[in-house]
Formats: structure tokens, sequence, C-alpha cells
């Protein structure tokens, strides 16, 4: 049987730079604030669904400690993203993980409505012969992605930041072992706060 790899991409805070969106409601040091908040909730749902081993991948070199502190914390493996774009990026790090005999489940860090569930099913679906595993997100995107093998060209030239991103996905999948799990919704924009008004441990995401 090969291991469960959960992967969780990450950004290194820092105010004016992290969560860019969330300024006008928020502030700059309010929205890095709110971004720790999410990637603190995603990192207690990944140890919490109990795989082994867990990685966490900024998009550049720390240059604070928030990241290596978190890692550290959770006996991860800290890594630095690569590529040209964020399908680049996330392929690179899912080979790493098949390349080394595992199953990699990457995840984002800004899911509220992720859940053990999401993670183990994922993982269930890649264990029972499923190619490729997805949870499409709200916004057109998808917050979650697995594989069995590597399968690049359904990252490359994907428009990215688009509505257009897991329509275009299914396409390219069509026939093959894909497996959708439930959609979640991701924090990006003022109005997906109020998603999160009343939620214990999302305090720093309230304008």
């Amino acid at each position: 049987m090969r291991p469960v790899r959960v992967q969780v991409f990450a950004r290194d805070p820092a105010p004016g730079r992290t969560k860019t969106r969330l300024i006008p409601a928020l502030g700059a040091e309010g929205a890095c604030r709110c971004y720790l908040c999410l990637l603190d909730a995603t990192l207690a749902c990944v140890r919490s669904a109990g795989f082994e081993t867990l990685e966490l991948w900024s998009d550049r070199p720390p240059e604070g400690p928030a990241l290596r502190a978190r890692a550290d914390a959770l006996g991860a493996a800290l890594h630095v993203q690569a590529g040209d774009d964020l399908g680049a990026r996330m392929a690179a790090a899912l080979e790493h993980a098949l390349a080394a005999g595992a199953l990699p489940v990457l995840v984002g860090s800004d899911l509220p409505g992720l859940t053990p569930v999401h993670l183990r099913a994922a993982a269930a679906a890649l264990e029972g012969g499923a190619e490729a595993v997805f949870a499409p997100a709200e916004d057109g995107g998808y917050g979650l992605v697995g594989l069995a093998r590597p399968w690049p060209e359904l990252f490359e030239g994907v428009p990215w930041g688009t509505d257009a991103v897991m329509a275009e996905t299914r396409a390219r999948a069509a026939g093959r072992g894909l497996v959708e799990l439930e959609p979640l919704w991701d924090v990006d924009e003022p109005a997906d706060l109020a998603r999160l008004a009343g939620r214990p441990g999302f305090e720093a995401c309230r304008p």
C-alpha cells in the first residue's frame, strides 16, 4: 500500500502581499492575520485527518518564522514551490511525492470548509484505483487535487485564476479515472468574509 502524503500550498505571510483582495475590508495587517487564521485551520484539519506525512509548500523562500514554526510544530517538511505558474508549481509538488512512492493529496490554505472527511475521501479514491481526485471550488477552480501518477497535461496551459479551471480539467480528463468530491469554497474577496461570521476560530477574519 502506497502511503498518502498531504501537501499544503501556503504563502509566506507578509502584510501588503498576503490576501491583498481582503485589504479593503481588513487592512494590510488584518488581511495577513486572516490568512494565518485560515492556514492554521487548514493545518489543524490535516493533522486531525491522521495521515503520517505532511508537507508545507511555501510560495517563496520564507523570510520570517511563521511557516517554519508551523512546519516544525507538525513535524512537516517545508518546501519552496517551483514553477512559472500555479499549474507548474502544483505539478512539481505532486511529482515530488509520486517520485518518492507516495500518493499525494494537495490542498490550498484558505478553505474554511475543508474537513478530514475530504482528505480521507481523496485518499480512499486514490487507494481504490482513481488516477486523479479533485474537490471543485465554488468559484470554478478547485481546492484539492490528488494524483496516483504524473499527469502533467492536467496542469499545462490552464487559465488559472478564472472560473474555467475545473471545466477545463474535466475536459482533459474525460474518459479517464477522475473522481470529484463535494465542492469547497475559499476566501478571496471581502464578500467571502460574511460566511465566516460567527464561526469559532475565525475571529481574525472579521472586519
